[in-house]
């Protein structure tokens, strides 16, 4: 049996395609990194490669894919590409994960409840059971 990729159709195709590059641009921990140094400001190209120790070519292709997820905008100074954090597309990915957060915090209270009745059942005196 072959191994097949499930995807589901968005009813706005093209934000789809969008949020699609979003999650494979955030699935690179250097491009997490890159995003993460840019939250301090806009910084040229440059400065961003001095702070990984891989190559420039290397970080000029994050940068160009960050780009076309829309996760970092680029601009020109003198000669110097400068670039910042886009935080729209991150919204997109904050309200698909908050369907997460009220499942994992509903499932947690409900185990907190449960683990506490099971303490409170247990530590009765015998005579109370």
């Amino acid at each position: 049996m072959r191994h097949r990729s499930v995807t589901y159709s968005s009813r706005q195709p093209q934000a789809g395609k969008h949020s699609e590059a979003t999650f494979q641009a955030l699935a690179d921990p250097t491009r997490r990194a890159v995003l993460d140094l840019l939250r301090r400001g806009a910084q040229p190209a440059g400065q961003i490669a001095q702070a990984f120790p891989v190559s420039r070519p290397a970080i000029s292709k994050h940068l160009r894919l960050l780009r076309r997820a829309h996760l970092v905008r680029e601009h020109r100074e003198g000669r110097h590409r400068v670039y910042q954090l886009n935080p729209d597309p991150l919204r997109a990915v904050d309200s698909w994960i908050e369907q997460y957060r009220v499942f994992w915090s509903a499932s947690l209270t409900n185990l907190k409840a449960f683990v506490e009745a099971e303490h409170e059942r247990e530590t009765q005196s015998p005579r109370q059971k």
